[in-house]
């Protein structure tokens, strides 16, 4: 017999879950309009050389390859992949649409991607990212915003005690310089110390050696955490790049003041973010009771110039909505408003000769704004009562005979226990009416 599960690492949604998923999306997408952002979407496919080389070698190896089809199956050769992110497809519609699309623009884009990771608590091999990026300027209002917007949408999903994380490549290669690490090890130790907040500083330590970094890991990030408990010990710590990184992140720090972000976004050394695209300023979400992080981004104005072959400005941030939704499912955070039943009236049949007027009736209850499930069998009262209160529908229709020569309609209100009868023109009004008093 065939399996039925789902492929390890992917999941199938059931109603309520779709419904929960389509609740935190319309927060997201509302906020990120609100901000000028843009939609956008992506094929799920994408070349492989793409894709290849973007995400340095550890995120290559979590590329899903799509086998060459017909002819050239048995080459076990790709030319396909599944999208990693929506970053790189990004810069390449920004590449291949450039005459079409404004010389600044601001996109969101809310889809799924694949990652040949192993599945965790919270971390999944298909699963939805929230993108927003901003595009051609290199003002840190663009990191400011993004901050902003993104704290918009996760206080008006409920949350109140994430941290926005920030830090900047530069002040990172100025670190890693001032401590001796060679330039062509740098990429290797910051994919280690980005692990700093799951393996703690043993398994950075680890990590370390088993990449050749002739460094005491231990000893860097002390270093680290003394420039972040006195940040005026930072000026004139660094290189002159490193002076200017300090003095970008300061500025994105003041820019948030005033901003629904004031009171989240910490300055955090130790914040690497494993991506080798980053160029610039780079920025974590994290709450207290989920290991990882809720989202993360950061500057990248390199990366369309691979495609295009000339470099422009680019920084953008990902919510992880599935951490998302895990979350809010263990505090509670879903509102009582979030539909967790297929419909608010349930109309009840007696007669098969009488479905025409089901019909009818129903169609007068949905243009009123109700969503109305007809029972489809002539089943006993007492059992179709019985099925809209194990789906949580809170109203029964009854089309009896009488009901139907005096062109009325009986309500039943399932909780409260009461029955009223109305004509069938003003059933949907006062229904909704008591929907709206009784929550």
């Amino acid at each position: 017999m065939a399996r039925t599960e789902p492929a390890r690492g992917m999941r199938d949604f059931l109603p309520e879950d779709v419904r929960r998923r389509e609740y935190v999306i319309s927060i997201i997408k509302r906020v990120y309009e609100r901000y000028g952002y843009e939609p956008l979407e992506t094929p799920a496919a994408e070349n492989l050389d793409t894709l290849m080389g973007k995400y340095g070698d550890e995120g290559n190896q979590l590329i899903f390859k799509i086998l060459k089809r017909g002819e050239h199956e048995a080459s076990g050769q790709a030319d396909l992949a599944l999208r990693y992110d929506l970053t790189v497809p990004l810069a390449r519609v920004i590449a291949h649409h450039q005459s079409k699309l404004p010389r600044l623009f601001k996109r969101y884009q809310i889809q799924p991607v694949w990652r040949a990771d192993r599945p965790a608590r919270g971390r999944f091999r298909e699963f939805y990212q929230c993108d927003v990026d901003s595009l051609g300027s290199t003002s840190p209002v663009v990191e400011a915003e993004l901050c902003a917007a993104v704290s918009d949408a996760l206080t008006e999903l409920g949350f109140a005690d994430f941290r926005i994380r920030l830090n900047h490549r530069q002040l990172l290669t100025s670190i890693l310089n001032l401590a001796g690490i060679p330039e062509p090890l740098h990429g290797n130790a910051l994919i280690a110390l980005d692990k700093l907040d799951k393996v703690g500083v043993e398994g950075v330590a680890a990590e370390f050696e088993q990449r050749g970094i002739p460094v005491a890991a231990e000893a860097l990030i002390e270093r680290i955490r003394g420039f972040q408990a006195k940040p005026g010990s930072m000026a004139g710590a660094f290189d002159d790049p490193g002076e200017q990184a300090w003095r970008n992140v300061a500025k994105i720090v003041y820019l948030t003041v005033g901003t629904p972000a004031e009171k989240h976004v910490d300055l955090d050394l130790s914040l690497a973010r494993g991506l080798s695209y980053y160029t610039g300023a780079i920025m974590e979400i994290n709450v207290p009771d989920l290991a990882g992080s809720l989202g993360g981004g950061g500057r990248y104005d390199n990366l369309i110039g691979m495609f295009l072959g000339e470099n422009v400005p680019a920084c953008g941030f990902s919510l992880g909505l599935e951490r998302i939704l895990v979350v809010m499912g263990e505090r509670g955070m879903f509102p009582s408003s979030v539909a967790t039943t297929p419909a608010d009236v349930m109309m009840a049949v007696f007669d098969p000769k009488d479905l025409d007027s089901a019909m009818r009736v129903a169609g007068v209850l949905r243009r009123d704004g109700l969503r109305v499930l007809i029972y489809t069998e002539p089943d006993k009262i007492g059992k179709q009562i019985k099925y809209a209160d194990s789906r949580g529908i809170p109203f029964v229709a009854i089309l009896g005979s009488d009901e139907l020569a005096n062109g009325t309609l009986t309500v039943k209100h399932l909780a409260a226990k009461t029955q009223n009868t109305y004509e069938q023109g003003s059933a949907g009004a006062a229904i909704l009416k008591e929907l709206k008093q009784r929550g």
